[in-house]
């Protein structure tokens, strides 16, 4: 029997059982993919990210894979645009996901995880009111068990675990897709992750290495709206419908196919049930337009590892530890999920951008703010920033963690 089933092999499930098994825990991660693989993301790590990955590695091998992101520009419609550093030295990393998650997941396995990729979680193994293990599915057919004291959760924003056990949904509203993709030849990118605002949806841009733009696009689709059609072809229309970016892109031409991914936006009721602790997007998805999704996936797994260790331990109950974790994910998150959820509201609503377009002119230093806030660099408490662009309850109606 291990001591940990970890599903997953992403961000978060490497990290958590990395860290389990430096602290001398039998883990296993099970994870459906191949690595290296390509994952619809904004290819940026930022300083908060880096941070924590530099409390248990060292990362000299990953920054050489990859290159300095200084800050964010943020624009939004008639032309106003605030651009700021992260500050005090401070930079994050433009790096694919499929560099990151390669480089993690080795160094999961160097740590004395044992990982198994191209294996599928199908469920849970529940016995007297809690969970005691997992189910996969066999490389050659049918269907194995595998028992374990605990189990994390750490498979994505669509985790087999925690919709099947009832811990996360998809809320009715906000609901947007993401389209992505990479481009070359893209004109006046620098060493700055890009967010342009605009009402209705808003574009990332981030300079990735080998000479590649990340183009991402959010827009809302709601429940009997027109279909999207082709993702290359309406990514496009609104690249070239932008008056500030369309002469960017004159001559960028697209690297592959883009990816189409939707709804986003996933709710949990809690951080997991008895036996069973979430991690990563399987927590709870938050909107990419932050930038700062990866750092709160990574400190998600170092809090699960250590309740986890906890239980290990016989310090914590399995029967209650989910209840301690969904404590100190408040305690950790509360903050930046308020200032997330009024991001999301602010551009989901065109008084919103108006106004806050306004605010950025007249009081440019409190975007500024909020960029390093979003880099985790500094503190703009979500009431600050509702007040900054006018709104009544940005946080109203958009509860998605």
């Amino acid at each position: 029997m291990d001591d940990v089933v970890i599903a997953g092999g992403g961000p978060a499930g490497a990290l958590a059982a990395l860290i389990l098994a430096r602290a001398g825990a039998r883990v296993r991660v099970f994870e459906r993919a191949r690595f290296p693989r390509h994952k619809l993301c904004g290819d940026t790590l930022n300083p908060g990210a880096l941070a924590v990955l530099s409390r248990h590695l060292d990362t000299a091998d990953l920054l050489a894979s990859s290159d300095d992101i200084h800050g964010m520009l943020i624009t939004g419609p008639g032309g106003v645009a605030v651009r700021a550093t992260y500050g005090a030295g401070m930079t994050g990393r433009a790096v694919t996901r499929r560099v990151l998650d390669a480089w993690l997941l080795r160094q999961t396995c160097e740590a004395g995880a044992q990982v198994e990729e191209g294996v599928a979680v199908k469920g849970a193994q529940v016995a007297s009111g809690r969970i005691h293990g997992i189910t996969v599915a066999r490389r050659g057919g049918g269907d194995a068990r595998h028992d374990s004291r605990l189990v994390i959760a750490a498979d994505g924003r669509r985790s087999t675990l925690a919709f099947a056990r009832g811990l996360a949904h998809q809320p009715v509203r906000p609901r947007r897709w993401a389209i992505g993709g990479y481009f070359t030849g893209v004109a006046g990118c620098g060493a700055v992750g890009e967010m342009h605002v605009r009402k209705g949806h808003y574009i990332g841009i981030a300079p990735v290495p080998g000479g590649l733009t990340n183009v991402c696009v959010v827009m809302p689709h709601a429940a009997g709206d027109q279909p999207f059609g082709a993702p290359r072809d309406l990514m496009r229309r609104r690249l070239d419908a932008d008056p500030a970016l369309r002469d960017r892109f004159t001559n960028a031409r697209a690297e592959g196919e883009p990816v189409m991914l939707g709804p986003m936006a996933v709710d949990s009721t809690a951080a997991g049930e008895p036996g069973l602790l979430l991690a990563g997007d399987a927590a709870g998805f938050i909107d990419p337009m932050t930038g700062d999704g990866l750092r709160l996936a990574l400190a998600g797994a170092e809090l699960a590892a250590a309740v986890a260790l906890e239980v290990l331990a016989g310090r914590l109950s399995p029967e209650t530890a989910h209840l301690e974790l969904t404590r100190r994910r408040q305690a950790a998150f509360a903050a930046k999920w308020r200032f997330n959820r009024t991001l999301r509201s602010l551009v989901t609503s065109p008084q919103g951008v108006s106004a806050a377009a306004v605010a950025a002119r007249v009081v440019p230093s409190l975007f500024e703010a909020v960029i390093r806030y979003a880099g985790d660099c500094g503190q703009v408490p979500a009431d600050h920033l509702r007040r900054g662009y006018g709104g009544q309850d940005a946080e109203r109606g958009s509860r998605g963690v």
